[in-house]
């Protein structure tokens, strides 16, 4: 394949995810550019229009696009292609299935998701978002899709779906989405792990939920009860810490890398509840973090092994720290993707969520 949308074919594949045929030719064949006629935000926070120079190269890089912010905070994006085609894949969507979307986004997901074959119902909360999908993809020629306007939490009661799919990051699973899922249906969700949301491929097995973890990725937080709060919550990220020394000096000659440390760090969400991110300067990287409750300390663990620690109660937030660490060596530096997960109920009494509650490794 050759052209920009060949190029970004290469560029997933670069990444690491194994597109099938099938996905390889909606790739190719879906124009992204169709779906971001208004343009995008480039990551220095200026805008880039159809008519800019270089649009067409920057539409068809392996990068979210930002289409919508409310003052600084982007609300809605295209997001990166290998990401999408990573869940995509997980989807393990075929022709004929019905796919519900929670997220519509600039139309593009729903648009690959139809060019397999799949009959797509995708919702957004935003008006304006839908719409904008909703003509985007009549811009693009693509059939099959119907853009909804409305609560994601509530699903769309009046079909039975073989596939859900979630393009915003959630605290939990709707029990709506299990009820319009067909038996052996699956969910792909961006489901909130100590800061960040892991994608997890949830099934219903038996009148047990569980789930397993597909990848790291970072998602827009949706609205309403699918991010409500519940006791088990992990509190937000931190911004910026400053003050912290270093309790423990690195354990690794060379650091761990990104993916090691995100393995690494999921697994302290599974043993520390106050595990999530904070920045440190001066790069202001982010970096593990397990915070304090006044939110102006903790521990730290670095990609090298070292632990950072400050706040009143440094000493036990090192020592969880370390041990956390410790554990992790211990049971073999599992992957995320190791993990089984059990969810269980929670969250706003009269719109509860299904959230990740128990985790094993497989012996």
């Amino acid at each position: 394949m050759t052209g920009p949308r060949g190029r970004l074919v290469e560029m997933i594949r670069h990444s690491g995810v194994r597109l099938s045929p099938e996905l390889a030719a909606a790739f190719a064949r879906v124009p992204r550019e169709a779906f971001v006629p208004e343009g995008f935000q480039r990551r220095d926070g200026t805008w880039l229009m159809p008519a800019d120079k270089g649009f067409l190269d920057t539409v068809y890089q392996d990068d979210v696009l930002v289409t919508k912010v409310d003052g600084r905070v982007p609300t809605s994006s295209s997001s990166q292609p290998s990401l999408m085609a990573l869940m995509i894949t997980a989807l393990d969507v075929h022709a004929g299935q019905r796919v519900l979307e929670i997220g519509a986004g600039t139309g593009y997901n729903a648009a690959l998701l139809a060019s397999l074959g799949a009959e797509v119902v995708s919702i957004d909360v935003q008006a304006d978002v839908a719409d904008r999908a909703r003509s985007a993809l009549a811009r693009a020629g693509i059939a099959g899709v119907r853009v909804e306007q409305g609560d994601g939490y509530e699903g769309f009661p009046s079909v039975r779906f073989d596939r859900v799919i979630v393009t915003v990051g959630i605290t939990g699973i709707s029990p709506r989405w299990l009820a319009q899922l067909h038996p052996d249906g699956l969910i792909i969700a961006p489901v909130e792990h100590a800061g960040f949301h892991p994608v997890h491929a949830v099934r219903v097995d038996g009148d047990r939920v569980t789930a397993t973890v597909v990848s790291p990725s970072g998602f827009m937080v949706a609205a309403g009860p699918l991010t409500a709060s519940h006791p088990d919550a992990f509190p937000h990220p931190a911004g910026t810490l400053t003050g912290l020394a270093e309790y423990t000096g690195p354990r690794f000659a060379e650091p761990l890398d990104g993916s090691a440390y995100r393995d690494l760090w999921y697994a302290a969400g599974v043993w520390h509840r106050r595990a999530t991110h904070a920045a440190l300067p001066p790069r202001e990287q982010a970096c593990l973090v397990l915070l304090d409750e006044p939110r102006t300390g903790g521990a730290v663990i670095l990609p090298d092994g070292a632990v950072l620690a400050g706040g009143d109660d440094a000493d036990v937030y090192a020592t969880d720290a370390v041990a956390v660490l410790d554990r992790w060596l211990a049971a073999g530096r599992p992957p995320m993707s190791a993990w089984r997960v059990g969810l269980t109920l929670a969250g706003d009494r009269d719109a509860p969520i299904w959230v990740p509650r128990e985790w094993e490794l497989p012996t």
